[in-house]
């Protein structure tokens, strides 16, 4: 099979990309995403990303994580296709609308020279309602009917969780210090503890201050990533409601930086960081 593919990455997150307007739709992508990823026998990514057409978008974004699921949404890969679409000509245009598994989002587009170089992405609207996120950990803050600080007990130890769903889950732990051993061991644990009936991701995060944080994420389906554009979103929620950061955020990500802000007028979050393309290639897996 011959597949024609481009690697992309935002902020170090990467994923092999294909063109399903020039190119037909693989077959069976989730298989194909777990060849694909393997950094030793395929072309090396944290999963596989279809942009295809849409009949209420400029496009589509289909995500497969490295493990073969099929993910709502991804933060990074999303400017990723904004960036595709516009430098590919898919759709020149710096306002572009991509429909993902978790509706439909606008992405404003910083060009220069004819490419793009940033995305701004409105991530739309934070979901706190525990079954929604889902979880099965019962709201801790009333007054929101979120899951904030609330203490959970693994290995031993007992974390205070903070939930929230892009789109996708996300489950926010502060610690001192993001360790291998958090990251590499616990955050497995907590992704697939049954508190979290479609798994979850992982934030383990370090403040720096009211207004910066650094955050290392273990991924749902694909393990440690240089980044979570969605995780990053959450962040900036969970921050808020823990009382930890302001609602405008820098976070620096083992790949990269991202900036985010949490508008209290229309309740929407907003994600500004790089989209790059790295190279272009023929599968013939």
């Amino acid at each position: 099979m011959s597949l024609n593919f481009t690697k992309m990455h935002g902020a170090g997150n990467d994923y092999v990309y294909v063109d399903c307007f020039r190119n037909a739709t693989p077959a069976d992508p989730a298989a194909l995403a777990t060849q694909v990823s393997d950094r030793n026998k395929g072309i090396g990514g944290d999963g596989l990303i279809l942009i295809c057409p849409s009949d209420i978008a400029d496009a589509r974004m289909r995500m497969f994580n490295s493990d073969g699921s099929e993910a709502e949404m991804c933060g990074n890969g999303l400017r990723c296709v904004a960036k595709y679409v516009y430098d590919h000509g898919i759709a020149v245009k710096e306002s572009l609308t991509l429909e993902t598994g978790a509706g439909v989002l606008s992405v404003t587009l910083s060009v220069a020279e004819g490419k793009v170089e940033t995305v701004k992405v409105d991530m739309g609207e934070p979901i706190l309602n525990p079954a929604d996120v889902p979880t099965t950990i019962a709201a801790t803050d009333k007054a929101v009917a979120a899951v904030v600080n609330a203490p959970l007990e693994f290995d031993g130890q007992t974390f205070e969780v903070t939930c929230v769903s892009m789109g996708n889950p996300h489950c926010i732990i502060y610690v001192e210090e993001a360790t291998d051993n958090l990251v590499l061991r616990i955050g497995p644990m907590i992704e697939t503890d049954p508190r979290f009936p479609a798994k979850t991701n992982v934030e383990f995060i370090e403040v720096i201050s009211p207004t910066e944080v650094k955050q290392r994420t273990w991924e749902r389906g694909s393990g440690e990533t240089l980044a979570c554009g969605t995780g990053a979103s959450a962040v900036c929620v969970a921050g808020v409601l823990t009382g930890k950061t302001e609602r405008k955020l820098t976070n620096h990500l083992l790949g990269g930086t991202l900036v985010l802000e949490w508008v209290e007028e229309t309740n929407h979050v907003f994600m500004d960081g790089p989209a790059t393309e790295v190279f272009s290639g023929v599968w013939e897996g």
